[in-house]
């Protein structure tokens, strides 16, 4: 199996047939050519490539060690992409740090969670189908990316606080062919209006603090649906973000507060019990989605995650 970038997955079949087909699917496929991923990532893919191939063949193959030899010898950038086919055929590629934690924060890079919510995205394209979506800490914007290739949304507001994290958002919207709409400070301006007859989305990048962002602001996106991924890590981000919550519940459209999800890791038990908690003294509402079938991307079988609908 390649995962592209850790991300877009193809398998090989018990490597019996040549090999050399299956070098050009993976670290000589074009969107790998144009959008490498890491050179620590290539350089083990690799060594496994040539570990199966010498298990099954008694002839070495010379593009397989000529690849090998291109990545050793390379150094490791502080950016690779990683790219994530789609079941539609099309794919998502994105830049990213090659550190979990760089320029102070962990937002440069995609976390499971992002991955378990854009698969459930994909299983319920109906939930986002030509509704106005406002993501909260989408990070490198891989959920939001899926989604707006997928599900038809009517408008996609990313949104994030750190600078790093909104330019290096702004340049993964731009590098999957979307333009970007000017940011949205009042009603009028909100992508919901006028919107031209395209499937196509209106996104935004949004800088959005929770804990400074105010209710008349938050209302000025109109979402219908909001979204968060992977973002419960400490008990003063939960607070943060139960806070904007209850500011978007008085976000009203048509008599009706946004629908929310909120994807995350169960890291610690402790955790997620505090941010259910802490709903509840909200008065918002919640229930756990059951776990979907469709695995589409590459995250570690053994992590439990889960998917909060809540009633706002």
């Amino acid at each position: 199996m390649w995962v592209l970038g850790r991300g877009r997955t193809i398998t090989l079949p018990g490597l019996s047939h040549p090999v050399p087909g299956h070098v050009h699917q993976t670290v000589k496929h074009p969107v790998c050519v144009k959008h490498p991923p890491s050179v620590k990532y290539a350089r083990g893919f690799l060594s496994e490539l040539i570990r199966k191939h010498e298990a099954v063949h008694t002839e070495p193959l010379d593009e397989l060690y000529e690849a090998l030899a291109e990545v050793l010898t390379a150094e490791e950038p502080t950016q690779c992409h990683r790219s994530y086919l789609l079941p539609s055929g099309d794919s998502v590629t994105l830049s990213e740090s090659t550190a979990i934690v760089s320029h102070g924060t962990t937002g440069l890079v995609t976390w499971n969670a992002a991955l378990y919510l854009a698969e459930w995205a994909l299983e319920n394209p109906a939930a986002f189908t030509h509704r106005t979506i406002l993501e909260l800490g989408s990070g490198a914007g891989l959920t939001g990316l899926a989604i707006c290739k997928t599900c038809r949304p009517r408008a996609y507001i990313f949104s994030d606080c750190h600078s790093r994290v909104l330019e290096q958002l702004q340049g993964n919207v731009l590098l999957n062919g979307f333009s970007l709409e000017p940011n949205v400070t009042t009603p009028a301006q909100h992508p919901a209006f006028e919107t031209p007859d395209t499937d196509s989305p209106r996104v935004t990048v949004a800088r959005l603090d929770w804990d400074v962002v105010t209710a008349p602001q938050l209302a000025a996106f109109w979402p219908d649906i909001v979204i968060a991924a992977d973002v419960l890590y400490c008990p003063e981000t939960i607070l943060s973000l139960v806070g904007v919550l209850q500011k978007l519940s008085a976000c009203q459209k048509d008599q009706q507060a946004p629908d929310a999800y909120v994807a995350f890791t169960i890291r610690n038990p402790e955790t997620c019990q505090l941010f259910t908690t802490e709903l509840g003294r909200a008065g918002i509402l919640w229930e756990e989605l059951p776990r979907h079938d469709q695995k589409l991307f590459p995250y570690e079988e053994h992590l439990e995650m889960a998917i909060l609908k809540l009633t706002l």
